[in-house]
C-alpha cells in the first residue's frame, strides 16, 4: 500500500522554472524505480523521467533532457523533477509512479503503478 501525491505545479511563462515533488507514504519507496509521466489534453499519457533505486541513475525523454533533472529525497520519501527553461508543449497534468519490478530501462507506461493524482502545469507564451 503505497500512496503518491504530486504537488508544485502552477501556471509560468515559457522560460520560466516548476520543481514538482511526489510524497510517498504507507511505505518507503527508496528501493523502487520511480518515474515522471504527463498527459495533455487529448494525448496518450507519456514518460518523461525516471530514477533508480537509490538515484544510482536517471533517464529522460529527449525533449526534456537538459532541461529537467529528476532527484530523490529518501529521507523525506520524496521524488522530485525540477523543470527548467519550460515550454508550452510541456503543459500537461504530471504524475509520478512506481516501478512495478520490471527492472531499470523502461519507459512503459504499463511497467509502473501507484499513480498519484497529478498536478497540472500550465506554460504560456
Amino acid at each position: 500500500q503505497v500512496q503518491l501525491v504530486e504537488s508544485g505545479g502552477g501556471v509560468v511563462q515559457a522560460g520560466g522554472s516548476l520543481r514538482l515533488s511526489c510524497a510517498a507514504s504507507g511505505r518507503t519507496v527508496s528501493t523502487y524505480n520511480m518515474g515522471w509521466f504527463r498527459q495533455a489534453p487529448g494525448k496518450e499519457r507519456e514518460f518523461v523521467a525516471a530514477i533508480s533505486w537509490f538515484a544510482s541513475m536517471t533517464d529522460y525523454l529527449d525533449s526534456v533532457k537538459g532541461r529537467f533533472t529528476v532527484s530523490r529525497d529518501n529521507a523525506k520519501n520524496t521524488l522530485y523533477l525540477q523543470m527548467n527553461d519550460l515550454k508550452p508543449e510541456d503543459s500537461a497534468i504530471y504524475y509520478c509512479a512506481l516501478n512495478l519490478g520490471t527492472g531499470w530501462g523502461t519507459r512503459r507506461l504499463t511497467d509502473f503503478g501507484s499513480w498519484g493524482q497529478g498536478t497540472q502545469v500550465t506554460v504560456s507564451s
